[in-house]
């Protein structure tokens, strides 16, 4: 699903329009980016959980040429699914 599926979706099953139904999701959205980008975890009970994990620089190589080169240090968002979602997709 896309996001603009998730907004058709959204609008039907609550009905609203699809103007309303994207204006929730995009503020869904940039919410949860803000919490993120503030170190914040997210917890959605029965669904899942989002943090950021901090990866530091270290010295790694260019697969084609075989080459050290320098990885900048990076956060990467990470996502860890709540048992109600796995209990749901594994029966």
């Amino acid at each position: 699903m896309n996001k603009s599926e998730l907004i058709q979706s959204l609008a039907e099953k609550i009905k609203i329009s699809n103007d309303e139904a994207s204006t929730i999701v995009d503020s869904f959205f940039d919410s949860m980016r803000d919490a993120l980008l503030r170190g914040d975890r997210i917890e959605i009970r029965g669904f899942g959980s989002f943090k950021i994990k901090q990866y530091e620089g270290y010295i790694g190589r260019n697969p084609k040429t075989g080459e050290s080169v320098q990885v900048k240090p990076k956060k990467m968002p990470f996502f860890k699914a709540g048992k109600g979602l796995l209990d749901y997709l594994n029966g």
